[in-house]
């Protein structure tokens, strides 16, 4: 339904293993459909196209890195890796905090740098043709507004 209107897609792809879908995010077979996914968004558009170095169609795919979770992030760099390494660009993010319950699973904390320089690494050990990488910072949380959590239990 949507072909020929979007020029550029901006995907999330938050789980190669699909055991964490499961469990952070209560959907089964994550990677299955966010592949299934993506590879629908770059037959819509393309390949990448740029234009006096802008990104005029394709796709970007999001991958939020994960506290305790490194070897996922890895898995989806390898993914994209043998997958769409020239047809798409990834995006690593690094703005991961806790909120409500998280506080109560291994994502309890914000991602350390050690834990982003080892996926830093290994993206450019890769050697991808477009990528890019935010910064960790210390601040993210500003950015989120306040909730009422008083009735989450």
């Amino acid at each position: 339904m949507l072909e020929g209107y979007i020029d550029i897609y901006l995907p999330d792809f938050k789980y190669m293993e699909d055991e964490l879908g499961e469990k952070y995010s209560n959907v089964k077979d994550y990677s299955t459909y966010a592949k299934e996914s993506i590879f629908e968004m770059i037959k819509q558009v393309g390949d990448l196209q740029f234009e006096n170095g802008i990104l005029k169609k394709g796709v970007i795919i999001r991958h939020l890195v994960l506290p305790n979770h490194v070897k996922n992030s890895m898995k989806v760099l390898d993914w994209f890796k043998e997958n769409l390494d020239g047809k798409a660009a990834i995006s690593l993010m690094a703005q991961y905090f806790p909120t409500a319950k998280a506080f109560n699973t291994d994502l309890n904390r914000k991602l350390t740098i050690r834990e982003y320089e080892k996926i830093e690494n290994y993206l450019y050990s890769l050697n991808l043709k477009n990528g890019y990488l935010q910064d960790i910072g210390d601040n993210e949380e500003i950015f989120v507004p306040t909730f009422d959590l008083s009735n989450i239990e």
